[in-house]
């Protein structure tokens, strides 16, 4: 049996988030089966298409807030086999140790550079069991290792970095967008805790997580409205202390403050406009 699940249903999604802040640098990671970022899969919907033929892996490297390397690649295929996720060249293995090692061999999109990343997280505190996020919905977030160590190896830049990890990962029965309209996020990591506050945006309740290296708590909680600010998009993400945004489209959005707090926003419903698929299919490498 596959440590990894593969959805089958057609509007179905699964991903696998990793993080890692390190110095002036941060890197994602995301391994997408029934990709939140494919126009192709979003248009696809009406006639019934699989999420396995819409898989998806999404590197980002950034130096000081800037983009560094961008890979966004889709694929008609993924392998979950024992310990392993394959998309394409590039491989999601978790150890039995509760370690995961993350290998990314693909090229940027639009430019077609090759890249090659190696990620290593050992966690330090428990994760957690799936949580849904909004009662009565189909989806689910669980924080698998939301406190880790992590080293980044880049072989191609000469880059290896250590630094603080997390990793997560999100399913659903049904598109995100036809029920549940959107989410932001903000997770940061202290010198001996890591904090975690998700807001389902159609809900009355927000989730608050908060784990160290021997315990991790969740609370479903009622929070009074978040102060929030607009991208140039019109976008509504976290108002953080000395923030700047990593990535700013019309329905997505990620943020860093300093080197320990990392955010994103996305609002889904406006990602099945038409014009706003075909703009992401301009940063959306799609594999032969």
């Amino acid at each position: 049996m596959s440590h990894f699940s593969l959805p089958s249903v057609s509007g179905s999604y699964r991903w696998y988030y990793v993080d890692l802040t390190a110095g002036d640098f941060t890197a994602v990671v995301i391994f997408m089966i029934g990709s939140l970022f494919s126009p192709r899969y979003s248009s696809a919907l009406r006639k019934g298409a699989s999420p396995r033929q819409h898989a998806a892996v999404n590197f980002a490297l950034y130096e000081r807030g800037v983009r560094r390397q961008w890979v966004l690649s889709e694929y008609q295929d993924v392998t979950a086999e024992g310990q392993t996720l394959k998309i394409g060249e590039s491989t999601l293995h978790a150890r039995s140790d509760g370690s995961l090692v993350v290998q990314v061999i693909d090229t940027t999109a639009i430019w077609g550079k090759p890249v090659e990343a190696r990620l290593e997280l050992t966690p330090e505190g428990p994760g957690h069991a799936p949580i849904r996020l909004v009662e009565g919905l189909e989806h689910w977030w669980q924080p698998i290792a939301p406190r880790a160590r992590a080293t980044l190896t880049m072989p191609k830049l000469g880059l290896k970095l250590e630094g603080r990890g997390y990793h997560d990962g999100n399913h659903g029965e049904v598109p995100l967008g036809s029920d549940l309209r959107g989410w932001d996020w903000v997770r940061s990591h202290a010198s001996e805790r890591t904090t975690i506050t998700y807001r389902p945006w159609n809900a009355a309740a927000s989730w608050q997580v908060a784990v160290d290296e021997n315990s991790v708590a969740v609370n479903q909680v009622s929070l009074p409205p978040a102060p929030s600010s607009r991208t140039a998009w019109g976008l509504s993400v976290p108002k953080l202390q000395e923030s700047r945004l990593l990535e700013s489209s019309p329905f997505y959005a990620r943020l860093e403050s300093g080197r320990d707090t990392l955010g994103e926003a996305a609002d889904f419903q406006r990602f099945h406009s038409p014009w706003i698929r075909w703009m992401a299919g301009l940063r959306t490498r799609v594999a032969s």
